[in-house]
């Protein structure tokens, strides 16, 4: 299958679970792959649970599954809906159907591309642009068909195909193999790369707690311009990446706690408990760290940081 449909192929088998399954749980969290929102979903999970006495169950699914669920009423919370990546979902369920609730308070996020500090002394790379150059691109190369490889994000994420509009748009598309992995396999080759003093770049963003785990560099760009940042939804459609471009960095992203607006009737105290919950960047970069680095049990952890955090914990219910 060309790469370009797979990245733009939603589960439609997680979909339609989600808007069959009955639901078992007071409150359903939909919860996508990647380290921040499995910590803000077992925190929200433990919070509800201990102050509203709730069953809340935990679902995986990517965030189009999720979403679309929220949509149906069969799931209820998305912990950490990034905007601008979801813009797409928010137009077509937060504005279009006015079905799914955002809460205005997000945490901000950073989104680039990263090389290690010793990728970066061994290449002279200093650039992101600096991949369109064959010479550059051999750096990356770890399986001798002439073109390197980079790390795009996984599949499900809203970051994803924005990032192969940008690889288009710089031009290192025809430099560079376009990779699309789960995030605990590219970090596990990004671990490797390190300790084997091999070159790699990468997507990187936060919060996360790989800038705590290495010595990474991010690669310079030109200066966000919503003028040339033109991102048309990916879709089984043809020709949505050929009518994009953004060939510039991205803007600062916000993290967004969204919640079917169903449960206002249903569970009203746990919407207005949705709609009050704040969690600052480096909140969730401690989080992050807690589960991914130092392997705390998610919800034994989620435990500890409410009883740590009672004060701003309390606040969310009053």
């Amino acid at each position: 299958m060309h790469k370009n449909k797979i990245l733009t192929l939603c589960c439609a088998a997680a979909v339609s679970a989600y808007s069959s399954a009955a639901l078992a749980a007071d409150v359903v969290i939909g919860v996508p792959n990647w380290p921040s929102v499995q910590a803000t979903a077992h925190v929200l999970k433990v919070a509800l649970e201990d102050k509203l006495g709730l069953e809340v169950e935990l679902q995986d699914g990517s965030n189009t599954a999720v979403f679309k669920a929220m949509d149906a009423g069969s799931v209820h919370v998305h912990p950490e809906a990034w905007l601008p990546n979801l813009n797409h979902l928010k137009r077509q369920f937060v504005d279009g159907k006015k079905s799914i609730k955002m809460n205005p308070s997000g945490a901000i996020g950073t989104q680039a591309m990263c090389v290690t500090q010793g990728t970066a002394e061994r290449t002279g790379i200093a650039e992101l642009k600096e991949l369109t150059n064959p010479e550059m691109a051999k750096n990356f190369d770890t399986d001798g068909d002439g073109k390197g490889e980079i790390w795009i994000g996984a599949n499900g994420w809203g970051s994803t195909p924005i990032e192969q509009i940008r690889a288009r748009s710089y031009g290192y598309d025809q430099t560079m193999t376009l990779k699309v992995m789960e995030e605990t396999a590219a970090l596990s080759e990004v671990d490797a790369a390190v300790k084997a003093d091999k070159n790699i770049v990468f997507f990187c963003y936060t919060p996360h707690h790989m800038f705590a785990a290495h010595e990474l560099v991010v690669l310079k760009e030109p200066a966000y311009d919503a003028t040339k940042w033109v991102i048309v939804p990916p879709s089984p459609t043809p020709g949505w990446l050929e009518k994009s471009s953004a060939a510039v960095a991205w803007d600062n992203a916000t993290l967004n706690i969204s919640y079917a607006v169903s449960l206002e009737a249903d569970q009203p105290k746990a919407a207005e408990a949705l709609s009050k919950v704040s969690l600052d960047t480096d909140t969730l970069t401690a989080m992050t760290y807690a589960l991914a680095v130092e392997k705390q049990d998610p919800a034994e952890f989620a435990a500890k940081w409410i009883e740590e955090n009672q004060a701003a914990v309390d606040s969310w219910f009053q």
